[in-house]
């Protein structure tokens, strides 16, 4: 499930090291005794005025491996950092501790002043050891450590450390904050020092191949993608099926509005479904909102019934009028979609012409994480309206993992009065550990959840723009927000003096002694699922959110079960090992409780009609046998990494599968090879919008001719039929006649704090996306039945179609630059304006942008900034940057030299 650093163990081989079952000190020093310097104890005020005016600056020294590191933990790899601390008010003693979030297991420290033990997760403390000589005005104190894998990014460096003293209430160190830079609206971390080192930090081996995207790095990049606004008038983003121009026919202009013509479609009969204008309301409101409105001196758009695939329609746009034929109200929308996306906002135009269109797949979907970092309705609203512009069909909305319980549940209040928010209370009675940089307090933005409204809300809007609503509350795995809140809800009736009623929710055994780790570092994280309290509580979470979609009107038809496991969970659980000795449902060992889990809550949502869906790794421990007919199965892993046996099995099991393989469908890895860009990277370091274009969904091996792996070297994708040593096939081509049924583009919240940053991370990727899922694209290569290895020279993906798919590029690449992205910034949508590339020949500077159409601007040593020409003169360095296609926001700069 979250794939984050999850990932790194399955992908690069990388042994993790288990957490202990309580904290961890590391390295705390053993000393004499000494004079130490003494105080009176420190007050409320005092702890402010420090935490406001403490200096914290974080730096990475090197992500190479070193003799030093343990060998016994990720293979021998690791990092060193340093955290300096300059006070600007002193403060001596040793009663105090700073808490932080390091997202990769310290492993040792170098120094004898400070320890730094592990609470959970990725919640560290630091304190002084009896070497501390106190906090000096001005004077720096570093903190040296070592710590597992590696640190690539400047978002790995959470934000939000806190100290407290005593009894004290805890105080966010200022410094340490995240602040908005005013002309990008980036999140940025002033307190994290920038790499300058770009092999000894960035790159992870000596066998590390990845180019940074620096400005002459993307100028190479871009090279091949020249500006052409001729490009873009015909173009629709996501690509028709077929298009045909009425060249003998003058432009449409659509100034005066449109007048929309229901009179054929209104009356239902047998035949034809029934039909209601609020159906396409938000189609209308985006074309309002471009410039078009409805008005009753407008164009006559005519509505009428056709047969044919679900969401299918016909666009005939001539002077005279339009008229859309389809046979439901998606097919009606995405024909008003379509107009939207041929109008140009300058001129409000369209060339007359006819489109016959029909979706690819039938799973068109994006996965949004509220769970970790919490993210408002308004933002989730946005999101849909983007969605149906670009004729997606499903939101995967992850609503509870360890760090967070974002939905009021009828009846069991502690999942979001303690599982919604994080804040300093150790013991965890009303509230979470701080998680992921979210500091001490409740009130943080990043705490919160959807009320029982909210959630009705967000399913009503999402079906007024044929838009699917796929809830998921993760489990076993990733299931801490709701034990601890379900363990506090124990405590609370124990006291109360109703053991029965305490323990009827009850998700874990008190006697279990397992000693494991999760991929996020916690060793309580995970059901118990040999307690029939657990399955009583799965049931009245999914019958509450069943009962809120009957409210909604819109019935709960598919589930998100996560299906994730916890490797070594439940083996020392009294109740799990009773289960074992004693159960008749068929379960022989303690590795077999997982898929018994999985199998049985698909089929006590198949008992309530609801269809179980599940991430592709849990869902491989299931016996098929066992499952319920229709199962869908999320597909996440890296192509790279043999991604496509998985989804070639789980196909020939019948499944629906959907593609979200993570190096080119996970929104919250890095746009650029760049530590300041967002995200996690285990699986990628560099995911651009062109990256997901260029995907091929329908033959997976065949990426390997045209991607490389996570250090940017070629790899082989064998797609041949292999068995094991009893004959028996284990591996090989998908079966005749089994495709997938789309895509799902996924966005993890770790590193994600903000709304606008949600923004940055999806778009524009989430119109590539859009262009996969809808478009069956002529340059992809075709799937090869028999077998095949693929490998940059195996020549399957022919130059033919290389030339095809650049063309396609490039045009795509325009119409974003020239027409596109001007409706995003219409919409209030941050999206990531790229990075220019460029560089500098005999003193004369050429630039290029990955959309070509947006505008650039250059400055020297921090002057007033420039329009770019090509060719003008220049004196190096000089920084230069992209602007939004409105001419508001600019995009991060980069130096030339």
């Amino acid at each position: 499930m979250n794939k984050t650093i999850a990932a790194t163990a399955i992908l690069v081989a990388l042994g993790l090291s288990a957490c202990s079952e309580g904290p961890k000190t590391v390295n705390t020093p053993v000393l004499s005794s000494a004079e130490q310097p003494t105080s009176a104890p420190v007050t409320q005020a005092q702890l402010q005025q420090f935490g406001d005016n403490l200096g914290v600056t974080y730096r990475v020294l090197t992500n190479r491996p070193d003799d030093n590191c343990d060998k016994a933990a990720a293979e021998g790899r690791c990092f060193v950092a340093e955290i300096d601390f300059v006070p600007g008010v002193e403060l001596i003693g040793q009663d105090w501790a700073i808490y932080f979030s390091q997202m990769r297991p310290v492993q040792s420290v170098e120094g004898k002043e400070f320890s730094i033990t592990h609470i959970k997760g990725d919640l560290y403390r630091i304190a002084p050891t009896e070497a501390f000589s106190g906090f000096s005005k001005g004077v720096k104190k570093t903190l040296r450590f070592r710590g597992e894998l590696w640190q690539l990014s400047e978002t790995d460096a959470m934000p939000n450390y806190y100290i407290v003293a005593g009894d004290l209430s805890p105080v966010v160190i200022a410094s340490t904050q995240v602040k908005q830079d005013p002309e990008t609206r980036m999140e940025v971390r002033p307190y994290v020092e920038p790499f300058t080192d770009m092999v000894k930090q960035y790159r992870r081996t000596d066998t590390d191949k990845l180019a940074p995207a620096t400005a002459t790095q993307l100028f190479s990049n871009n090279q091949n993608v020249s500006e052409d606004a001729s490009l873009v008038a015909n173009t629709i983003i996501p690509t028709p099926q077929k298009v045909t121009i009425h060249s003998h026919d003058k432009a449409v202009s659509l100034t005066s509005g449109i007048q929309l013509d229901v009179a054929s479609v209104s009356s239902p009969s047998a035949e034809k479904p029934s039909f209601k204008t609020d159906q396409v309301a938000a189609a209308l409101e985006r074309l309002a909102r471009l410039g078009v409105k409805e008005s009753d001196q407008g164009l006559a758009v005519k509505l009428s019934w056709r047969q044919g695939a679900q969401g299918s329609y016909l666009l005939d746009i001539k002077p005279d009028g339009i008229k859309i034929a389809a046979g439901d109200a998606a097919g009606f929308s995405y024909a008003l979609s379509s107009l939207a996306s041929l109008i140009d906002v300058q001129d409000l135009r369209v060339n007359a012409m006819t489109i016959e269109d029909s979706p690819r797949y039938s799973f068109r979907g994006m996965h949004i994480d509220v769970a970790r970092n919490f993210h408002s309705k308004a933002m989730i609203f946005a999101l849909l309206d983007q969605m149906a512009a670009y004729k997606l069909n499903k939101l995967h909305l992850h609503m509870a993992d360890d760090e967070g319980w974002r939905l009021e549940i009828d009846g069991l209040p502690e999942l979001t009065d303690i599982g919604s928010k994080r804040c300093h209370d150790l013991e965890e009675n009303t509230c979470l550990l701080p998680q992921l940089g979210s500091g001490p307090l409740p009130e943080s933005s990043v705490n919160g959840f959807y009320s029982k409204q909210d959630y009705i809300e967000i399913l009503q809007y999402a079906d007024a723009r044929q838009i699917q609503v796929i809830p998921s509350m993760d489990m076993p795995g990733h299931s801490r927000a709701a034990i601890k809140a379900m363990e506090a809800r124990y405590r609370k009736l124990l006291a109360q003096g109703k053991p029965a009623e305490a323990k009827t929710y009850l998700l874990s055994d008190a006697a279990d002694t397992t000693v494991y780790a999760s991929v996020q570092y916690y060793n309580d994280n995970t059901l118990n699922v040999c307690m029939e309290s657990t399955y009583r509580f799965v049931d009245k979470v999914i019958d509450e959110i069943a009962a809120l979609h009957k409210t909604a009107g819109v019935p709960l038809t598919r589930y998100h079960i996560g299906a994730d496991e916890t490797a070594g969970a439940w083996k020392q659980s009294p109740e799990c090992l009773a289960f074992v000795a004693n159960n008749d449902k068929g379960v022989k060992s303690i590795e077999e409780l997982g898929a018994y889990f999985i199998e049985r809550i698909a089929h006590q949502l198949a008992q309530k009609g609801i269809e179980a869906a599940g991430w592709s790794d849990g869902m491989s421990h299931v016996r098929p046998e066992n499952m319920p007919a229709k199962v869908q199965s999320n597909i996440w892993d890296v192509i790279a990494h043999k991604g496509h046996e998985r989804a070639h099995k789980q196909l020939s099991q019948g499944w629906e599968v959907v593609l979200s393989n993570p190096e080119v469908l996970y929104f919250d890895f890095p746009y650029e090879a760049d530590p300041k860009e967002h995200g996690y990277y285990w699986a990628s370091r560099a995911s651009n919008s062109r990256n997901v274009f260029s995907f091929m969904p329908d033959n997976l091996p065949a990426n390997a001719e045209q991607w490389t792996d996570i250090e940017q070297r070629p790899f082989e994708a064998d797609d041949r039929p292999k068995r094991d040593a009893a004959g028996q096939i284990i591996s090989g081509p998908r079966p005749e006649g089994k495709t997938v049924s789309g895509l799902q583009g996924q966005l993890w919240s770790e590193t994600i704090r903000s709304d606008a940053t949600v923004e940055y991370m999806i778009f524009p990727r989430l119109l590539m996306l859009a262009e996969r899922a809808w478009h069956h694209a002529s340059w992809e290569v075709p799937y090869q039945y028999q077998g095949a290895v693929y490998h940059q020279g195996s020549g399957y993906f022919t130059p033919a179609m290389r030339k095809a798919q650049a063309q396609s590029w490039s045009q795509l690449a325009n119409t974003l630059g020239h027409k596109e992205l001007i409706k995003l910034d219409k919409a209030g949508i941050d999206y990531r304006v790229p990075t220019v590339g460029a560089q500098i020949r005999d003193g004369k500077l050429f630039a290029n942008v990955a959309y070509p159409g947006l505008k650039i601007e250059y400055r020297a040593a921090n002057g007033p900034w420039q329009a770019y020409q090509a060719g003008h003169a220049v004196t190096p360095p000089i920084e230069i940057r992209a602007i939004a296609a409105d001419g508001e926001r600019k995009g991060r700069s980069l130096l030339v030299h």
